[in-house]
């Protein structure tokens, strides 16, 4: 058996946590910390947020975060030898929810609105005209990310149940 073979099924089972954990993350923001948000004054709101957006970047969220993506490209590209495999299609899809819905939602999405969100002052109008578009668009790629996640999880917790004769 390769090395590859021998961590398939920690990785698929982190891969399925790790998507989960993510998509709770999201969920607890697009269900109630942005609405929280939202009812605030627009300074608060924007300088609440601003420190958020500091403070996620941490070696746990980090890891909580990257670490599955990094284990959906292992995956995906270890499917190119095993296709023939029952369960190739759900970690196909997990991977690629994880990888594109996501980490590329999050790169081309939700970034680029914390980012313009980060150089406005909080009391300035610009701030709170920005706030206002920053609530919609940020929840609603939240929303994606999401449920990207959540159905990357489903997919890798369906790898894992079957039991179709193939081994993990």
């Amino acid at each position: 058996m390769t090395i590859l073979q021998n961590l398939r099924l920690p990785l698929i089972l982190f891969s399925a946590i790790g998507s989960a954990l993510s998509a709770g993350i999201f969920f607890a923001f697009s269900t109630f910390v942005m609405q929280a948000l939202a009812r605030q004054t627009a300074p608060s709101g924007i300088a609440t947020m601003q420190s958020i957006n500091i403070t996620v970047i941490n070696p746990w969220f980090m890891a909580a975060f990257f670490g599955p993506a990094l284990a959906c490209l292992v995956l995906a590209i270890s499917l190119f030898f095993q296709w023939q495999q029952p369960h190739a299609i759900y970690l196909l899809g997990g991977s690629l929810l994880y990888l594109i819905g996501t980490i590329g939602v999050t790169l081309a999405g939700n970034v680029p609105l914390n980012d313009a969100l980060a150089i406005v002052s909080p009391d300035s109008i610009e701030g709170a005209t920005l706030w206002t578009k920053y609530l919609t668009d940020w929840t609603f790629w939240n929303h994606v990310r999401t449920i990207a996640a959540f159905l990357a999880a489903g997919l890798f917790a369906i790898a894992l149940c079957d039991r179709s004769g193939a081994t993990l």
